[in-house]
């Protein structure tokens, strides 16, 4: 529910809370003021007539037969007589009307009372006043008056009232749900302006003022307006830094590649030329006791070429990890810079077989296991070949990498217009917490993988390549049983039928 109707809704139920007691005190201050004099007249006429011994009429004070009011009415009640039995003025013989009487042991006989009611529709206010001997009471005096015309004036209080508070609600919550909205305004305009910035990312916009100068809309935004002047500058400074950040990372990365790379190509040069005369054979010499001896000068020259092959296998290690980090480097260097990858419809099992091919060259101490690939006869991705090579790969190395024993597996499944590449191992798993930040660049997970030689960057690279095909990825994974990758790419062209 939004604020002006939130507002609108309680100024209602306020209001009408306020004309409800409002009307009930006009209601009750009315009646008292309508039947006040006519209780008074009818008491007073009460207190007036006496009742004697043998509770008839003949000590009356004032003798019922000559009052000369007729609005008044008077009845005797006789409790102790063989049957109940009552006299009453002649406008009640008259009219055949008979006013109600309680029984001789109601608690309604124990004091004066004002009562309403009715006789054949006819209102009546009745006095009562009991007739007691003691604690005995012998009959009951009643003075009634007509309060016909009182009712209907009160009931058509009632009627007015009710319907003027009805109306004056539904009045004052239109008129309030529009003062509501022009009031909140402002506010609307602050909430377009501020879904602009939000979906254009242009933070020079700025919220338009409205009011005058002290309006708590026009300071606020003010304020808001002052918040993004600051949230723009330190973003262009954000911006300009990770600007000069990613060329950085573009321009090492091009630099560090060709150093690298004449690096490699003369260690492994050398390791040509030189490990083979390194691990030649050396002469020895024999000891009288037949044990072997080498020489002074050949134990030198065999440490030294022991620490030299240790020397060029470290550099020749080092210098292609450094490659590998350089490589993913420039290719997360690209997804930051929005690089668009050039992409056509590509035979996916031809390509899923190049690389199942290709990994079995891959260093590994786990069983490499080839799947079921026959779902993938006749269908086209639309995709960049090399980029999703290598994505395939980093599963696979990524695989072989937690899976010091068991197996990795490679198959294909499909699912409506989806085609599946599973890659499955049988490793030491994560903990299901860890899925999550898989994707983050450089995350490792947690210490007992972190024994594993590696950047944290290629998933990354496979999630950002993923994301340019369009496709997804799930996980599935469990601590020493091992993890499972599902990545998904949409089919540009089905071809075979055929599902699992």
């Amino acid at each position: 529910m939004s604020i002006r109707l939130k507002l609108t809704f309680w100024y209602s139920i306020v209001l009408a809370a306020t004309l409800v007691a409002f009307g009930v005190a006009i209601y009750f201050f009315v009646n008292i003021n309508t039947y006040s004099e006519m209780k008074e007249r009818i008491r007073t006429q009460a207190l007036q007539i006496r009742i004697g011994a043998t509770l008839d009429f003949s000590d009356f004070g004032v003798v019922p037969s000559t009052i000369q009011d007729e609005e008044l009415y008077i009845q005797l009640v006789k409790y102790k007589q063989d049957t109940d039995q009552f006299e009453r003025t002649s406008n009640l013989i008259d009219y055949q009307l008979v006013l109600p009487y309680p029984e001789p042991t109601s608690p309604d006989l124990r004091t004066d009372r004002y009562v309403h009611v009715k006789v054949k529709n006819v209102s009546f206010l009745v006095y009562q006043r009991p007739i007691k001997q003691g604690n005995e009471v012998l009959g009951l005096l009643q003075v009634a008056a007509y309060s016909g015309k009182e009712e209907k004036l009160l009931n058509e209080l009632r009627t007015i009232l009710i319907f003027a508070s009805v109306v004056v609600v539904v009045i004052a919550f239109t008129i309030g749900l529009f003062l509501a909205r022009q009031a909140l305004r402002p506010i609307e305009s602050i909430i377009r302006a501020s879904d602009r910035i939000q979906n254009g990312s242009d933070l020079s916009m700025r919220i338009p003022r409205e009011g005058p100068p002290n309006d708590e809309m026009g300071r606020l935004a003010d304020t808001l307006n002052g918040m993004l002047g600051r949230l723009e500058t330190t973003y262009n400074g954000l911006d300009e830094a990770y600007k000069a950040q990613r060329r950085f990372v573009s321009d090492a990365s091009h630099e560090l590649r060709t150093p690298l790379t004449t690096i490699r190509g003369n260690i492994e040069l050398l390791e040509k030329m030189w490990l083979p005369l390194l691990e030649a054979p050396q002469p020895q010499d024999k000891l009288e006791d037949g044990s072997d001896r080498l020489s002074e000068g050949l134990t030198k020259q065999e440490q030294q070429a022991q620490f030299t092959r240790e020397a060029m296998q470290d550099i020749a290690g080092e210098a292609k990890r450094m490659s590998s980090l350089v490589n993913d480097l420039l290719s997360l260097a690209r997804a930051d810079a929005g690089y668009e990858m050039e992409k056509t419809p590509q035979p996916l099992l031809t390509l899923v077989e190049d690389v199942a091919r290709r990994a079995q060259l891959l260093p590994r101490t786990a069983e490499w296991r080839i799947g079921d690939l026959s779902v993938l006869q006749d269908v086209q991705v639309n995709a960049h070949a090399d980029f999703l090579r290598q994505l395939f790969f980093i599963f696979v190395e990524n695989a072989f990498k937690y899976t010091p024993s068991g197996s990795v597996e490679m198959k294909a499944i499909r699912s409506a217009n989806q085609a599946g590449i599973v890659i499955k191992d049988t490793g030491i798993g994560m903990n299901n917490a860890e899925i999550p930040h898989i994707f983050e660049r450089f995350y490792r997970a947690d210490e007992s993988r972190g024994q594993t030689a590696g950047t944290g960057l290629g998933l990354s690279i496979a999630k950002w390549i993923i994301d340019e095909h369009e496709g997804s990825v799930e996980v599935a994974t469990r601590e020493g049983e091992g993890t499972t990758f599902i990545v998904w790419l949409p089919i540009a062209f089905p071809g075979s039928s055929n599902q699992l």
